[in-house]
């Protein structure tokens, strides 16, 4: 079969310890008045408005505390607009960098957000191009800064669904580790699994290409290697880095293939039970990878989804001859070392089970897995990832 793909990402990436400091003169050849946005904190963006400053650019600040919703982006794009911002910077976690994209995108398309959203929404297509977008990511885990979607809460669903198009790619993505070197080791830990999770998930997916293939690998390579010692010694510079570039490359394969059923399960939890998508996803993985493995080998037997899992293993392992069960047991056992909670612990409960499951089967990553996974599957993998005493065992 002829093969055909594409591959887009933001117009520039640039990486580098202390590249930070390139952002002003960078905002100077884009905007003259710009809209930062910011985690709980504004302090992390003062060295970066100092330099807005320094080059006459004019700063208006919007923090965004937690994972982003509707309601919080609404009364961003407000703010935006009468401050007549004609850039945005924003700079933080995954959340704040998704928040960004979704203000870019509303100062310049018409109607309401809810107009633009997957699965509760109408889902239609952005059409005006967004107004330039700087993002700088201080943590190291969802590569949301070279994405093409922005992943918001919606309070009255109780989901998490996405705002989608190429044109919310980035214009400029600045990723520099030093700024993760201050991340306490439980969102070291909750980050660098999530980035482990889509390196894998995109590795597998039904959607992978040659050129998102080789990304994975070498981002699954970092993260194996490198995760538990940047939870073990945040200072550690060569680990910070392996996990800001696993992070990258986790954004830059996700938004090219597309994930599975791990993140098919994020978005609605995520809505539902609040803990961070990061936790998340680490509960699930090792028992996903479990249940697709179980899944090809009795209904698609020649799928090369099944030596890929091998493949994974290998790569995190560091053994070129392991198999895709001792990877997700060595999954596990990362899991445990980095005291990753139950999700019990964040109110799931059995009677949940089915509402998740539904959610999950019309999410957009659900369809990229290797393979189709029936209802009984899926609860499963809940109640495991759900009750396990230890980790993510």
């Amino acid at each position: 079969m002829a093969m055909r793909f594409e591959f887009a990402t933001a117009t520039r990436i640039i990486f580098g310890p202390g590249v930070v400091r390139e952002v002003g003169p960078e905002a100077a050849e884009m905007g003259k008045r710009a809209f930062v946005v910011t985690g709980r904190s504004a302090e992390r963006a003062e060295p970066v408005i100092k330099q807005l400053k320094e080059r006459r650019i004019e700063c208006a600040t919007f923090s965004a505390p937690g994972e982003p919703t509707t309601t919080i982006v609404k009364q961003a794009v407000a703010s935006a607009r009468d401050a007549g911002s004609d850039l945005v910077i924003s700079i933080g976690g995954g959340s704040v960098l998704d928040a960004g994209k979704a203000i870019a995108a509303m100062l310049t398309n018409a109607g309401e957000l809810e107009d633009y959203l997957e699965v509760v929404g109408l889902g239609k297509p952005i059409t005006q191009n967004p107004v330039p977008h700087i993002t700088i990511p201080t943590t190291a885990g969802t590569g949301a800064e070279v994405t093409r979607n922005a992943v918001l809460g919606v309070p009255e669903h109780q989901v998490k669904v996405s705002m989608r198009s190429p044109l919310m790619l980035p214009s400029l993505a600045i990723i520099d580790p030093e700024l993760t070197y201050s991340m306490p080791p439980p969102v070291t830990a909750a980050t660098g699994l999530d980035a482990l999770t889509q390196l894998a998930e995109a590795y597998v997916s039904n959607k992978a290409n040659p050129l998102t293939d080789g990304i994975c690998r070498e981002g699954l390579e970092r993260a194996g290697r490198s995760l538990r010692a940047a939870y073990d010694d945040g200072n550690n510079a060569a680990a910070r880095e392996d996990m800001a570039l696993a992070s990258l490359f986790g954004g830059l394969a996700l938004a090219n293939a597309k994930l599975g059923a791990v993140h098919g399960f994020a978005g609605p939890l995520g809505g539902m039970i609040g803990a961070p998508h990061g936790v998340i996803c680490a509960r699930l993985l090792p028992h996903v990878m479990q249940a697709n493995v179980r899944a090809l080998q009795e209904r698609a037997a020649n799928s090369t989804a099944l030596t890929r899992y091998d493949r994974i293993a290998a790569l995190l392992t560091g053994n070129p001859n392991a198999s895709a069960d001792e990877g997700s047991a060595w999954i596990q056992s990362l899991c445990s070392a980095l005291k990753t909670p139950r999700l019990a612990e964040f109110g799931l409960q059995e009677r949940d089970f089915a509402e998740v499951v539904a959610k999950a089967l019309k999410s957009s990553s659900m369809k990229g897995n290797p393979i189709e996974l029936a209802d009984k599957e899926l609860t499963k993998i809940l109640a495991k990832a759900n009750t396990s005493a230890k980790g993510c065992g």
